[in-house]
């Protein structure tokens, strides 16, 4: 169901709206559904360049029942950012700057649309950076990762975003604006509405400003790979290492098939097999505890344990960043399903491991898996043919029992990538039906015309006139 936007016309100067087809189609899609074939074309495209434009479209939209998407670099993988009734996609890309860096405080301002990358290199000068970038920091934004809670290899040592993000300055679906949070190591104030916020992927309030906490730059970095007989075998290593308290600041999963996919796609000469990627931080004492990793490595076998030159340690976290480009051309003929993304309690990792593998040779199917051993995050990739309808099934159902398992050993359906439409199926499972419906409350509380973000997170109750309505407490 289209909505008259011409009212954007009033709102906003001519350049920061666009009706055309070419700005309206690059917002039907982010990365998870365009892989999927999914994505609904928005009615016109905003372009804010302040909080208050923010807060204008919002008022004027909200007034109207119009609903509003935001939108930036389009790198989310559950189609968190793309409309789902039409609406206004709220492209927050020209927000993009670093307000101010307090060295002192160890502390950096910035806008929704800064690249995480340009947030390391606005700090660096001061010998800071921001620990918890995801793997696509290069190309997503600060405002995507708060949506999402993003999370990347080095969660194992510093932890995720939620976890340095300080205050933010946020603007509601009617247009209200207000902070959340405090500059302040910590507060007690009330409400915690800054982690309320944080992981609501756009579905609360629009956040216009984020206030971030930096770290110094460690003055060791070394790292390297192992390489074990099985991926058992390593998924049991990591476990041990992370129990027996190394100080590593990456340890990362790769099994033999993401191996060779990554080989292919670079053309590189990587081992074949089950390997862990590890690096560690320290301003002293490195060469103790990357000894201390050893020895537990070498207790489970393993078959060689590496310590990269820093060019030679590049090329490896190149390789792993690239997985998810490599895994889309790997075979003409094989597309990915879906992008995994569970995560377990730690002491589970060996298990759901065995489980994913157990399930890929049972269907018959390829399911590369990898990620953030560290802290339990596994990613997997059912490949399939997406003209061979058994094949597709069979690879459906791999997925799903994945996922499913993943909650049954206390774990979750997404660790990083959030819900947004991929995963509301699993909403309730994990969390209940009492937990759900108090989402469903704070939604309300923020949102009560659905106006932000509508048809993501929750499960589809009650449609109504092309739009999906949250059953929300009235006052009858």
């Amino acid at each position: 169901m289209s909505h008259d936007c011409s009212f954007l016309a009033d709102v906003l100067p001519d350049a920061q709206v666009s009706f055309g087809e070419s700005a309206r189609d690059s917002h039907a899609a982010d990365w998870g559904a365009e892989n999927a074939g999914d994505g609904v074309t928005p009615d016109a495209v905003a372009y804010p360049e302040s909080t208050d434009d923010v807060a204008a479209v919002l008022a004027a939209a909200d007034e109207r029942g119009v609903p509003v998407t935001p939108y930036a670099a389009g790198t989310s993988l559950e189609g968190n950012a793309v409309p789902a009734f039409e609406g206004i996609s709220l492209d927050l890309m020209r927000m993009n700057d670093v307000l101010a860096v307090r060295p002192d405080d160890f502390q950096v301002d910035v806008q929704p649309g800064v690249m995480g990358s340009a947030v390391d290199e606005a700090v660096a000068s001061h010998g800071l950076f921001f620990p918890p970038l995801p793997s696509s920091g290069d190309i997503s934004t600060i405002g995507g990762m708060v949506a999402n809670d993003a999370s990347g290899m080095q969660t194992v040592k510093y932890g995720e975003v939620a976890d340095w993000v300080l205050e933010v300055e946020a603007v509601t679906a009617s247009g209200e604006v207000f902070t959340a949070g405090s500059k302040a190591k910590k507060t007690s104030a009330g409400y915690n509405l800054k982690d309320v916020l944080v992981g609501s992927e756009g579905t609360l309030a629009v956040v216009t400003r984020a206030t971030l906490e930096l770290a110094g730059r460690p003055e060791q970095i070394r790292g390297g790979r192992a390489l074990f007989p099985s991926l058992g075998d390593a998924a049991d290593a990591v476990f041990d290492a992370v129990r027996s308290g190394v100080d590593v600041a990456k340890i990362e999963l790769v099994d033999e098939t993401a191996a060779a996919i990554a080989n292919a796609y670079q053309d590189s000469d990587m081992p074949e097999g089950a390997m862990i990627f590890v690096e560690f931080h320290a301003n002293h004492g490195i060469e103790t505890e990357i000894e201390f990793c050893r020895g537990i490595f070498d207790s489970h076998d393993a078959i060689e344990f590496e310590i990269a030159s820093d060019e030679a340690m590049a090329e490896l976290w190149e390789a792993r960043e690239e997985l998810a480009f490599a895994l889309q051309s790997y075979d003409p003929d094989l597309v990915p399903l879906h992008p995994g993304d569970i995560t377990v309690p730690i002491s589970e990792l060996p298990a759901i491991i065995r489980y994913a593998k157990s399930l890929a040779e049972e269907h018959d199917l390829l399911v590369p898996c990898f990620g953030h051993a560290g802290d339990g995050n596994v990613h997997y990739t059912v490949l399939v043919d997406p003209d061979d309808e058994a094949m597709v099934e069979r690879g459906e159902r791999v997925y799903r029992e994945i996922v499913e398992r993943a909650i049954e050993l206390g774990g979750t359906s997404t660790g990083e990538h959030g819900i947004g439409t991929g995963k509301r199926d699993y909403l309730e499972r994990e969390h209940g039906a009492v937990g759900v419906e108090l989402m469903r409350r704070v939604k309300g509380a923020f949102d009560p015309n659905d106006t932000l973000n509508p048809g993501k997170i929750f499960p589809e109750t009650e449609a109504e006139g092309g739009r999906v309505r949250l059953d929300l407490p009235t006052d009858d």
